[in-house]
């Protein structure tokens, strides 16, 4: 189990560690493992709850990356996290053999974006006992965003995680070890991504599930402030969603500032409990 989050009252932070030379918010900045390793242990110190490591892109347009690639990236940047802290670390992949060695190196979580459809993912799952997150995604990461389509949107992405979190546990994977996420910008639209936004509690309420929510810096943000065409101009609409997305009961953040995130979620809270 993990433990309760630094922010009382609030959601546990992710803390995103790109270990890639493509990523879409800071592609390169920390590919070199001492660099991811630095990164993260910054986030730690301005309140993450969690760090999520990943070895290969999933914006849209991406290529993947062969197995022995992706463990040679994220490996180093878990071993040298853990040697220094006794933080929850994840890991962002859609392979098993990935989620192995990373479990071995010191991870606790499994963050798929695949929801364990790879062969053998949902028994792997089982087998390492971690907690793991079910994304829904529309296509895969090269097509996701070409014209995504749904007849009703919240509706299809409750049935999927539900049959998904319904998969794990009939493998073996505690109900409690079981996160999903709604897969904000994975294959949806603005009206996708803010319909699915305001449907936490129904996503939550119907899959018994424990909610990771990911909208940090995504490229639906643009398409609201055409303003905010680099990722890294888009802090204050992450930080807007985020807020939202806790409100409406999202357990868990996945973000790219953590500092900001918690300062933010810290001031907010701290609106009631204000004496006059």
């Amino acid at each position: 189990m993990l433990p309760a989050p630094k922010i009382e009252s609030g959601p546990w932070i992710m803390g995103i560690v790109n270990a890639t030379p493509d990523s879409f918010s800071d592609g390169g900045r920390y590919a070199d493992a001492d660099a991811a390793i630095c990164a993260g242990l910054r986030m730690l110190e301005d309140g993450a709850d969690v760090l999520d490591v990943g070895g290969e892109s999933t914006r849209p347009g991406a290529a993947p990356v062969s197995e022995a690639e992706e463990i040679d990236r994220v490996v180093p940047v878990i071993e040298g996290l853990r040697r220094a802290s006794d933080a929850t670390i994840s890991v962002d992949t859609m392979k098993p053999g990935v989620a192995r060695a990373a479990m071995a190196a010191g991870a606790a979580m499994w963050n798929d974006v695949n929801a364990l459809r790879a062969p053998g993912a949902v028994e792997c799952a089982a087998d390492l006992g971690c907690d793991v997150v079910l994304m829904h995604m529309q296509g895969e990461p090269r097509t996701m965003q070409a014209n995504p389509v749904y007849a009703d949107v919240v509706a299809e992405v409750i049935a999927f995680l539900r049959a998904r979190a319904d998969a794990a546990s009939d493998a073996g994977v505690a109900r409690e070890k079981i996160w999903i996420d709604p897969g904000i910008g994975f294959g949806k639209t603005l009206a996708h991504n803010m319909a699915l936004t305001r449907a936490i509690p129904q996503l939550r309420y119907a899959t018994k599930a424990r909610l990771l929510f990911a909208a940090s810096r995504k490229s639906f943000i643009a398409r609201i402030d055409p303003a905010s065409s680099e990722a890294r101009d888009r802090i204050g609409g992450s930080l807007a969603i985020a807020l939202r997305a806790a409100a409406l009961g999202a357990d868990m953040l996945r973000v790219h500032d953590v500092r900001e995130t918690v300062q933010a979620l810290r001031v907010w809270n701290a609106i009631d409990r204000a004496d006059p």
